[in-house]
């Protein structure tokens, strides 16, 4: 069982998948819904918006028409912040200014055709076609001799940046591993070298033992609140076979998948009875053609409320200067997902 003593007073943990630390605060409130508390304004999309760039048969900002679209609709971003065809170059002066070139593609995925539709609205059946787009996306561009790392992620309301209500997501491939993945890569390697398994696998055993942040399970994927949670309702799927990524999926795991995602943005849904905001992402191992046997599928959801559906949590001052900070436990956190 947990020690006692860190559901009292300040603690930091260790985010194991990044090598970094959190700290823990859970003498300041004894009760996170202090403070103002706001109902929610339900805003009622319509099934099709006639000036949406995503919506089928639409002309699109670069002057492009979406198709009649039935099902999932995936094309390249009309404004792509990485483009495949530039010239390489970079450039050091002095090992203080230092860039490179960066190749790279940008693809967008609509989830549906109807505009109103977000992932906790789709039948299981329509996210794993979701999922199998994933996959043909994922496959068709690991093809490509420039990219080496391929991230699959969602910006999920206005308050996480996204410009447009019709659910979708993005997928940006490029040359380089980036930052986040590359500091798992390098947790994900100590620990294999060490222990000869899979973190994620030592550490879902644990969780699976302890029961205080698992929030769902089913046979193939376990959703965590992290030990080492960051944002207040953070959570973590994780897949309980060791696969490097969706490609290697098996039927029933595909099918578990799309219950996983569609039970945990749910849940979510219900948590404050507003439509979720998140920032979500799929981690799997680069495709660069190497062998990385140490690395474990897994998805974060990073959403930003913290006591309504008007009330967020902000990364300012200690978080940015420091490290990030946060006061109800994960602990507290999963239990309440847990029995929504």
């Amino acid at each position: 069982m947990q020690q006692p003593d860190l559901n009292k007073y300040p603690h930091r943990r260790k985010n194991i998948l990044t090598g970094e630390w959190v700290l823990v605060s859970p003498h300041r409130t004894n009760r996170p819904w202090q403070g103002e508390i706001l109902s929610s304004e339900k805003m009622e999309l319509p099934i099709y918006e006639p000036s949406c760039y995503l919506c089928p048969g639409n002309q699109r900002a670069n002057g492009e028409v979406n198709p009649q679209y039935k099902g999932t609709f995936a094309f390249t971003n009309d404004f792509s912040s990485l483009l495949e065809d530039i010239p390489e170059k970079s450039d050091n002066q002095n090992d203080l200014l230092l860039a490179k070139s960066e190749k790279g593609i940008c693809r967008v995925v609509n989830f549906s055709p109807r505009h109103d539709l977000t992932l906790a609205e789709m039948k299981e059946t329509e996210i794993e076609n979701v999922i199998s787009i994933w996959q043909d996306e994922f496959k068709n561009l690991a093809l490509n001799n420039s990219i080496n790392h391929i991230q699959i992620f969602e910006n999920k309301g206005a308050i996480m940046g996204n410009s447009n209500p019709h659910p979708h997501c993005q997928i940006w491939a490029q040359e380089s591993i980036p930052a986040e993945p590359a500091k798992e890569l390098k947790q994900f390697k100590q620990y294999y070298k060490k222990h000869n398994q899979s973190i994620l696998t030592d550490y879902l055993k644990l969780e699976r033992k302890l029961k205080e942040r698992i929030v769902f399970e089913n046979s193939s994927f376990s959703v965590v609140v992290p030990f080492w949670a960051v944002w207040p309702y953070e959570t973590l799927i994780i897949s309980k076979r060791k696969i490097p990524n969706i490609l290697l999926f098996k039927k029933n795991e595909k099918k578990d998948f799309a219950n996983a995602l569609s039970i945990t943005t749910k849940k979510y849904d219900n948590l404050f009875q507003t439509s979720f905001p998140y920032s979500s992402g799929l981690h799997q191992a680069p495709v660069d053609g190497k062998e990385y046997k140490e690395w474990h599928f897994h998805m974060h959801f990073y959403p930003p409320l913290l006591r309504s559906a008007n009330i967020k949590k902000f990364m300012v001052g200690y978080e940015m200067m420091a490290e990030p900070q946060r006061d109800i436990t994960p602990e507290f956190s999963a239990k309440l997902l847990r029995e929504l």
